[in-house]
């Protein structure tokens, strides 16, 4: 860390963040693209060896067991992604999918309490309070529009999302991308062995043919701007400034994801989802801000 990350996040690196937000808010807009074209598990398994290939052989492999990596793989590459695509393909708005998937925060916590010993501090517990409450209500407010199975798919991704946060903790800090690279080339063989098995040789066949140039552009944001790009950039700070500078930006993930899909997309949430995502949104903030409140709360005055 250098001085700079004592003063505050330079324009330069604001204007870094915001582009990381961006490109992962527009993430689901682009995945809801890809899914109109390829069924969800070759997208998957097509997404991740554009991102693995060529960039492997350009960035160095992270110094940590291949067990751990391959963990990572299974986990935030390949898990994240089959209970997520699967959950927009069927009926899981874009939108709504940015925020329901940010329970990995939730997620996160429970599983370092639970694996690696780490207390619930009161913030967390207010804030998982809080963000528990907006997922009901969102759960509840599902129906034909919002299946509950999607809502359920989409929370186990953020479930595998927590799980691969455990297991970057219990290897401690590596070069971020160099992980999401060599973390690439775990997800390709199971999800064609998915696709396979759940879509059928027929479906990816006519698929592959008809492939239509939406498709191949959603395939390339995927893996080259939402993937290598977000990743790179958002790596980059982490090694500049410290992870509580640059943690809070990852709350206007939704933000964009929902503004995005409303206006791509048309999408529109009922009454309880607006609700329900404030809540989260809320939870989530309390979470990430609440200690310094309640440490300033606690710290007498005079």
């Amino acid at each position: 860390m250098t001085a700079r990350a004592e003063r505050g996040m330079a324009p330069g690196d604001l204007l870094l963040a915001l582009v990381v937000i961006v490109a992962w808010g527009l993430n689901f807009v682009v995945i809801r693209v890809g899914l109109n074209g390829l069924p969800p598990m070759l997208l998957g398994a097509l997404r991740f060896v554009l991102a693995a290939f060529p960039a492997v052989l350009l960035v160095r492999r992270p110094a940590l067991p291949w067990r751990w990596l391959i963990a990572y793989g299974l986990t935030i590459s390949l898990g994240q992604f089959v209970f997520l695509f699967q959950a927009m393909a069927h009926g899981m708005p874009a939108g709504l999918a940015s925020l329901v998937l940010q329970s990995q925060a939730l997620f996160t916590l429970f599983f370092a309490a639970a694996f690696l010993g780490e207390p619930l501090r009161a913030a967390s517990l207010v804030g998982l309070a809080i963000a528990a409450a907006g997922l009901v209500l969102i759960g509840l407010d599902s129906g034909q529009a919002t299946p509950l199975s999607a809502v359920l798919l989409t929370l186990g991704g953020g479930a595998m999302w927590g799980a691969g946060n455990i297991i970057t903790r219990r290897f401690g800090g590596v070069d971020q991308l160099g992980l999401v690279v060599w973390g690439a080339l775990v997800p390709p063989l199971p999800f064609l062995a998915l696709s396979l098995w759940w879509e059928g040789p027929a479906l990816i066949a006519r698929s592959l043919r008809h492939l239509h140039w939406s498709a191949v552009g959603a395939l390339f944001y995927l893996a080259f701007v939402a993937t290598l790009l977000g990743y790179g950039l958002w790596s980059r700070l982490l090694s500049r400034y410290p992870a509580g500078k640059v943690a809070p930006f990852s709350l206007l993930v939704p933000v964009v994801g929902l503004s995005s899909a409303a206006l791509l997309l048309d999408e529109r949430l009922g009454r309880l989802q607006w609700i329900g995502g404030a809540l989260v949104m809320a939870g989530l903030a309390v979470n990430v801000f609440g200690a310094r409140w309640f440490a300033r709360r606690a710290t007498p005055v005079g």
